[in-house]
């Protein structure tokens, strides 16, 4: 296990797939590693689409350098109504995500007039709170490297729907002044493939921010499109 590289090529071809890694130590020092296959693992991400396309309000999380749905403790969004849990709101793990829908639920059900048991509520708080601390931890210990996706080379490919290169977006940005996310989703296309932007918007945004020497809070965020997963032209209802 090396620690504080900095990966440079994957090496391969067509035929034969991926041979090598190439990466380079924090001494300095540049190693080949000789594999068929390569794992990248960058960060967590909530899939916020449904609270995007809800109307739900986003607020810039400063440690995690991503927008995330604006809700209280019980995940009442700003939306009247809506009410967000699990990886729909913060990344927390399986056992946070079925806590935060007990308490959504116990929400649910106080808002509409239907007593709750407040010691319940109380203890999902609690076990809420300590899956906060959990994913706080984790964000801590494995943070978004913001600083090699914002140096990507201009020839990597940053979306792979759409084949757009680094440089592709970061000449959007320099030549058509296109320093917001979305405007430069319109003129490079970037984030608007199969996946809609959840493998490349969120490197996406770092490119745009250093290219256009802003914050990354201020070049906002790619709007959630329909569909919110890709579906097939066929898919559709089974028969009972």
């Amino acid at each position: 296990m090396h620690r504080g590289i900095t990966p440079i090529e994957i090496h391969g071809d067509a035929d034969k797939g991926v041979t090598a890694v190439s990466v380079r130590k924090r001494s300095g020092a540049v190693v080949r590693i000789e594999c068929d296959a390569v794992a990248l693992g960058h960060h967590l991400r909530p899939e916020t689409q449904l609270a995007d396309l809800a109307g739900c309000r986003f607020d810039f999380d400063a440690a995690t350098r991503q927008f995330w749905p604006a809700v209280d403790g019980a995940g009442r969004s700003s939306v009247s109504g809506v009410y967000l849990a699990g990886d729909g709101v913060r990344t927390q793990g399986a056992d946070g995500a079925e806590i935060a829908g007990r308490r959504a639920a116990m929400a649910v059900l106080a808002d509409h007039g239907f007593a709750v048991d407040e010691g319940r509520v109380r203890a999902l708080e609690r076990e809420g709170a300590a899956m906060e601390r959990f994913r706080q931890g984790i964000a801590a210990a494995f943070p978004w490297p913001h600083h090699l996706a914002a140096g990507l080379d201009d020839e990597t490919i940053l979306c792979r729907c759409e084949g757009i290169t680094a440089g592709e977006l970061r000449a959007t940005v320099r030549d058509k002044g296109a320093d917001e996310l979305n405007r430069a989703k319109a003129l490079s296309r970037v984030g608007m493939g199969r996946c809609q932007g959840r493998y490349c918007g969120h490197a996406a945004a770092e490119v745009v921010a250093a290219a256009a020497e802003l914050p990354l809070a201020t070049i906002g965020r790619l709007r959630g499109q329909a569909p919110v997963k890709p579906l097939a032209i066929r898919t559709r209802r089974a028969t009972p």
